[in-house]
This record gives C-alpha cells, sequence and structure tokens, in this order.
C-alpha cells in the first residue's frame, strides 16, 4: 500500500497581524497618496500663478516701453508746436492776403489804355471805377473785374460811337457804352462825355494768388 504526500510545500505562513492594524496601513497609504495629490495640485497652482506673474510682468515691461516712447513722441511733438502754429499762422495770413489783395492790378496802365483808344481832341479828364470781386472761375476773361465810368473831354464833338467801339477794342474791356455828353456853356466849344466801361479780371496781376490758384 502507497502513502500519499500533502500537495504543498515549504514553510507554512500565519497572518498574526490585527484587522484593525491592516485598515489603518491601508488608511495611511491611502493619506499619503491623497497628501501627495495635494501637493502636486499645490505644486501645479504655484507653477500657474509663478507664469502668471511672468507674463504679467513682461506685458507691464511692455506698456512701460510703449508709454515711453508715446513720451518721447509727444515731447518731440510739443517742440514742433510753436513751428506748427507758425506754419498755420502764415497760412492764414497768406489766405487773408490772397483774398485781400485778389482784384490787384496796375491802375497806370489800364488808364493809359483807355486814354489811348480815344478819338484825337480827346481827352480823359477822369474817371470812377470800382474794383470787382476776387477771382472765382477759371476764365478770367468773363468775370467783371473793374466798372464804373470815365469822363472824357473834348474841344471840338467827337464820334461818340466810334470813340465807344474803339474802346471795346481795348484789351481787358468787357463792356463799353456811352451814357451821356454835354456841352458847357461857359467855356465856348468844350464837350464832355461820360462814358460806362466795365474790364474783365484778366486785368489783375495774380500777384498774391496763393499758389495753385492762379491757373
Amino acid at each position: 500500500m502507497t502513502a500519499l504526500t500533502p500537495a504543498f510545500s515549504g514553510v507554512p505562513r500565519v497572518n498574526l497581524m490585527p484587522r484593525s492594524e491592516t485598515l489603518r496601513r491601508e488608511r495611511d497609504s491611502v493619506t499619503r497618496g491623497w497628501m501627495w495629490g495635494v501637493l502636486g495640485a499645490i505644486v501645479v497652482a504655484l507653477l500657474i500663478i509663478a507664469a502668471a506673474f511672468g507674463l504679467r510682468w513682461a506685458a507691464e515691461q511692455r506698456l512701460a516701453a510703449e508709454q515711453a516712447q508715446s513720451n518721447a513722441i509727444l515731447a518731440e511733438l510739443a517742440a514742433l508746436a510753436d513751428v506748427s502754429q507758425a506754419l498755420a499762422t502764415e497760412q492764414e495770413l497768406t489766405t487773408f492776403r490772397a483774398e485781400a489783395m485778389g482784384a490787384d492790378f496796375a491802375w497806370a496802365p489800364v488808364i493809359a489804355s483807355v486814354a489811348g483808344s480815344l478819338p484825337s481832341g480827346a481827352a480823359l479828364t477822369g474817371f470812377d471805377l470800382l474794383s470787382g470781386g476776387i477771382p472765382q472761375g477759371e476764365d478770367p476773361a468773363v468775370q467783371v473785374g473793374l466798372t464804373g465810368t470815365i469822363s472824357v473831354g473834348s474841344a471840338d464833338p467827337i464820334d461818340i460811337v466810334q470813340a465807344v467801339r474803339s474802346l471795346r477794342g481795348v484789351p481787358g474791356v468787357l463792356y463799353a457804352d456811352g451814357q451821356s455828353v454835354t456841352s458847357s456853356s461857359v467855356t465856348e466849344g468844350a464837350y464832355a462825355y461820360l462814358l460806362t466801361v466795365t474790364f474783365d479780371q484778366s486785368i489783375y496781376s495774380g500777384e498774391f494768388a496763393i499758389q495753385g490758384e492762379e491757373d
């Protein structure tokens, strides 16, 4: 008859640790796990806060640099304020002069042209002419520049129709016509003629026109 041998081998072991100690160790292990998790979360939070502070510091540095550049530009503009004001004043004065002197012209050539158109024996004895407005269009030959009356005297009667036609042919004359004819009873043979004449703006000198507007 054969003897049976037990199926296990080795030194037998028995866990004699109380159940409460096992539970305590498990709780300690879980607690340590939570502590490490909380510590890791704190470290991550600190890193995030540090990164945020770093980004804020960099932004503040960029802002400070931009503000410094803006202040430098403002300082330069302030230094140029007097120059800008002087240029603005000059522009205002130039515009004012152009408006005030827009109807500037030389009287001597105008009067000489009128006197030169009179027939032989007649002379220019006076005039009452008013300057027109400043140029408003591109063609000065169609704009009124000088208008009024001229007085002509002669010892003998003159052909007033021919005198008016001759006056109309003077360069710059836009319109001319006879207004009245009188004879003096005091001075025998003295005749006075009053003519209406209008010049266009081609007689203007354009000397004070703002550059770019003269054309």
